[in-house]
This record gives structure tokens, C-alpha cells and sequence, in this order.
């Protein structure tokens, strides 16, 4: 069965993201999905320190944090999600670092045209631009973004404000219901032969003459 891989990039495993993804998720399993929610945001994630060995391996040099098993889980899933805290008009630190060196590491014949989508938690803005910034790992792999009723964004301060942000959570079933949507759509084409597009072959340009 299709499975769903949720990310928590916030420090408190059952807070506020949490909340916001268990919603997602619900919605994705109720529609007939599996879902899985990881939580990445509590230990110590270093930064990408451009040693080359992930493109040789397809793993991380570094193997004390979660990264290589966000990498091994993405082969295996069927979309994913990603959720951060707001921190200064940003995702967290944490799920930044891990997505780097996950999506610097995947080989991307294994994320291309697998649905993914972001949500944003905080107490009152920021969810827009740590939204558009997760987006952009999605982008540059070639992974549908899933869309929803608004921009996928929750506000509280505790779970319990959350849960009474009413639109916000409507916008996280709706996010998973579309998202489970989107997969078996996918599903249902490539069961009639209609496949990814074939890539060409990268071009890099680089703008100094």
C-alpha cells in the first residue's frame, strides 16, 4: 500500500507541527493511504559540509542524526511532507539541515514526480516565507507540490490553540485529502503505461566570461 512520509522538524516531538500533521495525516489515511510521521527536529542535525561522499554512496558520511533514514524512507514512500516551526521568518534550523543533505544525497530518479508538500506552525506570522522555503526543495527535484484550500499554515502557541484554528486545520485535511488524491491519480496512470517524463541531459551554465 502507498505510504506517506511525514517530517516534524520542530524540537517538541507532540507540539504545534504535530498537531498540524496529524491532521494531514488523518486525512491521508482515511482516503485509503498509510502514513508514517517521523520526528527529526530534537537532536542535533549538522549542516551539508561538501565532502562529496553522498554522490558516490547515496548515503550521508555523517550517521548519528536521522538523514540516512529520511533517505532510505523516501525510496520506499509514495509522497511526503514536510513540517516546521516558524523560527525569525523561517523553518527551523534543524529541517533545513536535514533537508539539504537528504536532497543533496537522493538520487533524484527517486523523488522526481513524487507529490510532496510543506506546512508552517507558528504563534502569529511567517508561515508564508518558511512555506516558500521548504517549497523550494520540492521544486528543484522535480516533485509535484500538493496544494490545498490556502497556504499550508497553522497558528497557536500550545496544541490546544491550534486545534481552535479552525481554517488552518480545514486547510490540513484538505492538504492530505488532496495528496492522497494526487498519489493514486499517479497511481491509476502509470497503471496504463503514462510514465514520468524522460529527462535531458543536465545543462550548467555558468554566467562568469
Amino acid at each position: 500500500m502507498d505510504k506517506v512520509l511525514l517530517l516534524n522538524g520542530s524540537p517538541h516531538q507532540f507540539g504545534c507541527t504535530h498537531t498540524a500533521l496529524r491532521e494531514v495525516s488523518d486525512a491521508i489515511e482515511d482516503s485509503g493511504l498509510q502514513t508514517e510521521i517521523l520526528h527529526v527536529g530534537a537532536v542535533n542535525i549538522p549542516g551539508c559540509k561538501a565532502c562529496g561522499y553522498c554522490s558516490r554512496t547515496g548515503r550521508c558520511i555523517m550517521d548519528g542524526d536521522p538523514v540516512n533514514t529520511v533517505i532510505e524512507k523516501l525510496r520506499d514512500c509514495s509522497g511526503l511532507v514536510v513540517g516546521s516551526p516558524v523560527y525569525y521568518g523561517g523553518p527551523s534550523g534543524a529541517i533545513v539541515s536535514l533537508l539539504e543533505r537528504v536532497f543533496y544525497a537522493c538520487d533524484s530518479a527517486y523523488l522526481k514526480g513524487k507529490p510532496a508538500a510543506a506546512i508552517a506552525s507558528c504563534r502569529r506570522s511567517g508561515t508564508t516565507a518558511t512555506f516558500d522555503r521548504l517549497n523550494k526543495f520540492f521544486t528543484i527535484s522535480q516533485m509535484p507540490v500538493v496544494s490545498s484550500q490556502y497556504w499550508n499554515g497553522v497558528h497557536g502557541n500550545n496544541p490546544d490553540e491550534v486545534l481552535h484554528d479552525l481554517e488552518g486545520m480545514q486547510t490540513m485535511r484538505t492538504l492530505g485529502r488532496n495528496m492522497a488524491w494526487m498519489i493514486k491519480c499517479f497511481e491509476a496512470g502509470r497503471a496504463v503505461g503514462i510514465e514520468f517524463p524522460e529527462p535531458e541531459k543536465p545543462i550548467a551554465t555558468n554566467f562568469i566570461r
